[in-house]
């Protein structure tokens, strides 16, 4: 009965302060609308330009290849001196110039007949783009090659095949990664807020006062905060499946038990800032410093952790939301690959038990 009221008090507190049922489901949809909509690691529709020396049917022929696809938009210039100023204006990502002997020189391997100038301040694009112009180029010539009957002399011909995310789209790796980020700000930012707000309007007192036990109070003050993170993930899950086509090839109660471990560990956090920090205001701030950056930064969410330094990698192993990220992008896009779900889901409980006994331990337990 004591139970019931503790968590019936933490429900009429979070239905009188708006801005717990906004980070709950506000914050997700916006989040995902802005990740899945907004925000693409895919080079598209690139601006590149154009030099030809002698216009000849191969010319016209590559340069359609390009045209059709759905990567780069084309723009033609006179000349190298036209397309490098260009380039310094930003106008133009890269330059493909084809010289006056481009078809005679086409099949000899001794002389390049293509020249690809790109634009490296942004060192992700640019690799993007030279492997796609390099793609373009190899299926333009092969095609090219069977056309005219002509045997190519590489030894090798690559054929590619890619698993998982056959499509190569940014978002269906985006938008799995960010439940993650989700969760943490619901779990850990809420809970973060609920002890220090005890602590300064001084309710706490009154209800060590009362003979409710230190686990009636944390529980008390957990249970609503997971059954809110619980609606924000099966919100962001429905928005991933059914508005922006995010396959789920695993198993759906796989996630829901690991985002519970993840959602346990969050508000575990959550709770032993608030009960440390004593001030919501610094509370707040030690939540996001702790939790979300690293969250957003450390997981592998967008940043890939094998091309971190050293140390980075490490640290990674501190981050919980890195071993939620591991199991929401194999679910979603490998489907129940256990060898990689049961360690990472072994990590989350060892890490959730840890910060959840420190939050017992520091509980207050008599009035000081």
């Amino acid at each position: 009965m004591r139970l019931r009221g503790l968590v019936r008090k933490e429900f009429l507190q979070v239905w009188r302060d708006p801005s717990s049922l906004a980070i709950a489901f506000v914050l997700p949809v916006f989040l995902l609308l802005l990740f899945g909509y907004g925000v693409s690691l895919d080079a598209k529709h690139v601006p590149i330009g154009w030099v030809i020396d002698k216009s000849t049917p191969e010319t016209s022929s590559f340069m359609a290849a390009f045209q059709h696809s759905e990567y780069f938009q084309t723009r033609h210039y006179p000349n190298m001196a036209a397309a490098k100023q260009a380039m310094q204006y930003q106008d133009i990502n890269a330059i493909i110039h084809l010289r006056e002997d481009f078809s005679r020189e086409l099949f000899q391997q001794d002389s390049p007949a293509i020249q690809v100038i790109i634009n490296g301040v942004d060192a992700n694009t640019a690799r993007l783009i030279s492997g796609y112009v390099q793609g373009a180029w190899n299926a333009w010539l092969t095609h090219l090659a069977e056309v005219r009957g002509i045997t190519l002399s590489s030894p090798v011909i690559a054929k590619q095949r890619i698993w998982y995310n056959s499509a190569v789209l940014s978002k269906d790796f985006l938008v799995p990664g960010l439940i993650a980020v989700i969760m943490t700000l619901i779990g850990a930012l809420l809970t973060a807020m609920v002890m220090a707000r005890e602590w300064e309007r001084g309710t706490l007192e009154a209800m060590i006062a009362t003979p409710v036990t230190v686990g009636e109070v944390l529980l008390g003050k957990l249970i609503p905060y997971y059954l809110l993170g619980m609606g924000g993930m099966l919100l962001a899950i429905g928005m991933a499946v059914f508005l922006f086509d995010v396959p789920l090839r695993g198993s759906f109660w796989v996630l829901l038990l690991t985002g519970t471990l993840f959602l346990l560990l969050a508000l575990g956090m959550g709770l032993l800032i608030s009960i440390v920090s004593k001030n919501q205001f610094v509370a707040g701030q030690i939540a996001i410093i702790v939790t979300f950056l690293p969250a957003f930064i450390l997981s592998g969410f967008i940043f890939d952790i094998s091309s971190m330094p050293d140390a980075a990698q490490f640290f990674t192993y501190l981050v919980g939301a890195r071993y939620f990220v591991a199991i929401l992008q194999t679910v979603f896009l490998a489907g129940n690959i256990w060898p990689v779900i049961l360690p990472n889901a072994a990590a989350l409980i060892l890490m959730g038990g840890v910060f959840l006994a420190l939050a017992v331990k520091k509980a207050p337990k008599r009035l000081e």
